[in-house]
Formats: C-alpha cells, sequence, structure tokens
C-alpha cells in the first residue's frame, strides 16, 4: 500500500519570503488545487480561541487559505460548533464576539464567519458513520454538513483528555452540535444543576421526549424517556443542564473517529495542522501555558490520520521547552510528549480507529517544501 503523503514546511523565513508566502507555497505542492471549488461552499473548520487564551491561531493563517479558495472559485466560510461546556463560545453570538476579540471578522480573514450548530447549539444533522462502533448517527452542525467542501485547520497542541488535538480533534470533536460533543464526552444523560436551576421551563418546552417535568420550580431530566439529544443544555439561560463528563478517554477518542467520518465521509477534504505555540493543553481555555516544545512548522496533506501522525513524530521528536510544564518535569517514562504531559490520556487510540474506519493511514512520506 502508498504511504500517505505529508507535505511541511518549517517556520525558518528568508529575506522578503514570509510564513503567510510559505503556507501559500505548501498548500500548492500539497494539491489543494485538485479540487474543485467553483461555486461550491467550502467549510474552513478552525477554532476560534476561547478569550484569554492567546495560543490559538492567527487568522493571518485563515485569509491564506479562505483567499486561495476564492481564488478557485469557491465560496468559503471559518466555521466552528458552539462548546459543550460553559464560556465565551457556547452560543453563537457569544461564539462571534470571541472570534472577532480574537481578530477573527471578514476583513481579516478574507471570507464570512458562520456557526456550524446555530444559534444555540441546537441546529444539527444526523449523519450516519458507516462501521461505526460506537456512534451510529453522528449529531453535526447543520451549516458544516450543508456546505460543498471541507477543509481542517488546526493548531496542534496538547489536549487534558485526548493527549493531542490535530485534524482529527479540530473536525470530529468541533464539527459535533452541543448534543453530539456530549454524546462523545458522556456514557450518559444530562442532569440538572438544581442550585442554578431557575424553574423557567424552556428546557421542557425544548424537549421533544416529554422527559423534563418542573417541581418546585426545579427541573428534572427522566433519564428513561431522554435521548441524549442535548436540546436542554443549550435552551438553558442558566447554564443549570450538564452532561457527565464520563467517557474513558480510548472510547472519547474512538468517537471523535467516528464524528470525523461522518464529516468528511462523501465530499472533498483536505487538512492543514500548524505546530506553533504548542500549549499544554486546548485552546478552549481561557488561558495558555509555556509551550512545551519549540515552533516547528506547518503541514499539509487529504489524509488527516497520517497528518496527526507526523505532527505527532515531529513533536516527540523536539526538544523539551525549558521552563514549561514538561521541561519542569523530573524523568520522561513514555517517551512521548504528550503522554508525559497527560498520562491518563492515550492518543494512539483515536488514530487506531480511524485506520480501522478506513479513513487514512499511519504511514506516511513527509515531503519537505522550502
Amino acid at each position: 500500500m502508498e504511504k500517505s503523503k505529508v507535505y511541511f514546511t518549517s517556520f525558518r523565513c528568508k529575506v522578503g519570503v514570509g510564513q503567510l508566502e510559505k503556507l501559500g507555497k505548501l498548500l500548492t505542492a500539497a494539491g489543494i488545487g485538485k479540487i474543485d471549488f467553483q461555486d461550491k461552499f467550502t467549510a474552513i473548520k478552525i477554532h476560534f480561541g476561547e478569550p484569554g487564551n492567546l495560543a490559538y491561531l492567527r487568522p493571518n493563517y485563515a485569509k491564506v487559505v479562505a483567499d486561495m479558495v476564492r481564488a478557485m472559485g469557491g465560496r468559503p466560510f471559518l466555521t466552528d460548533c458552539n462548546t459543550l461546556y460553559v464560556g465565551r463560545r457556547k452560543n453563537a453570538l457569544d461564539h462571534l464576539d470571541a472570534a472577532y476579540e480574537n481578530g477573527y471578522n471578514p476583513f481579516t480573514t478574507g471570507c464570512q464567519i458562520i456557526i456550524g450548530d446555530g444559534l444555540k447549539g441546537t441546529d444539527d444533522v444526523e449523519v450516519p458513520v458507516e462501521g461505526g462502533v460506537y456512534v451510529k448517527n453522528a449529531k453535526i452542525g447543520k451549516a458544516i454538513m450543508d456546505a460543498d467542501v471541507i477543509i481542517s485547520l488546526s493548531h496542534f497542541k496538547g489536549h487534558e483528555a485526548t493527549g493531542f488535538g490535530g485534524a482529527l480533534k479540530n473536525l470530529g470533536m468541533g464539527c459535533g452540535s452541543r448534543g453530539g460533543k456530549m454524546e462523545m464526552h458522556s456514557a450518559g444523560k444530562p442532569s440538572v444543576n438544581h442550585d442554578l436551576c431557575v424553574g423557567c421551563g424552556i428546557c421542557r418546552k425544548n424537549c421533544a421526549h416529554d422527559a423534563i417535568t418542573i417541581e418546585e420550580r426545579k427541573a428534572t431530566i427522566d433519564h428513561g424517556r431522554c435521548v441524549g439529544c442535548g436540546r436542554c443544555i443549550g435552551a438553558c439561560p442558566k447554564d443549570a443542564v450538564s452532561p457527565d463528563y464520563d467517557e474513558a478517554n480510548d472510547i472519547l477518542n474512538c468517537k471523535i473517529a467516528e464524528y470525523t467520518k461522518a464529516v468528511i465521509d462523501g465530499r472533498p477534504n483536505f487538512h492543514i495542522s500548524l505546530i506553533v505555540d504548542v500549549s499544554p493543553n486546548c485552546d478552549c481555555h481561557s488561558e495558555n501555558d509555556v509551550p512545551i516544545i519549540p515552533d516547528i512548522g506547518m503541514l499539509a496533506s487529504f489524509d488527516p490520520v497520517a497528518l496527526d501522525q507526523c505532527c505527532a513524530d515531529l513533536c516527540n521528536s523536539a526538544p523539551v521547552m525549558a521552563g514549561s510544564v514538561l521541561g519542569s518535569q523530573s524523568e520522561h517514562c513514555h517517551h512521548d510528549h504528550f503522554t508525559d504531559v497527560h498520562p491518563d490520556t492515550n492518543w494512539q487510540s483515536c488514530l487506531e480507529h480511524a485506520v480501522k474506519l478506513g479513513m487514512g493511514s499511519r504511514e506516511y512520506e513527509m515531503i519537505t517544501i522550502e
């Protein structure tokens, strides 16, 4: 079997040639022009960063991708879905405010921003997962599924639950609606925090299965009737409804792979990852720690599995950054930077499951572009 091709360029720049120009050359060499973009709605999946975090990707990189798509006749838009946790990106209005605050807007990126799962994170489509073991129908943001082409633009960094976040996590977890994110994180159903609940009844009005009752101005969810759609989570104005984060990390990673398959199946897809400001935790945090390794470069591929594997290999062959959480450890017993930072995670489980689903290969050839 032929190895997947992953294209790489470093952040080193000669005088007169900047990183953005190098990114454009990388995408051209990797074959983005092979995709028919003419009049195609093209979703560029990105993480806008939680305000307060400074490790997220600069919008300048997104503009390079959007400009290339537009030059080839496409109709690009930047997108992400609302978060499951309480923060600045839990609904479309707050999410857009956060994106604008972090520099993402139509003027800096050259395209519009659309929140994939709508105002409250409930605008989704159930997409069959061919070969899915844990997920039979993934709940994906409707605007993302309406697109003709999907491009992932990922900040490659550590993650406290999955080991690292790359192309697969950006697409799988990132494209899931709030109900989808709950399905990936939880083996059960949502519950109500009665200390926060004011008994307004909005959750009950949004429940299609009559699973919620209001007694003494407090909501209660009947798990026998609940189907786990997550509508109540998005509807609650007090953030009183939440899932149980009880899914084992290996199963979480497998579900992310299955959600990614739902997102990319049946349409052109292309994947870009930047190994820069490699923080130990996700950009969903409202802060970021010192990078655990030096900046490495930019990569692109048609194979998201090979791309993630190549990024992980490059990171693990890089020296540890002094003064980081990884640099402060007296020993590194796992021979794996991401496992050393988060010993309870196993990033390989996601890639292994993605290969079983036929999404790509962990065997790759890295081609360097100067």
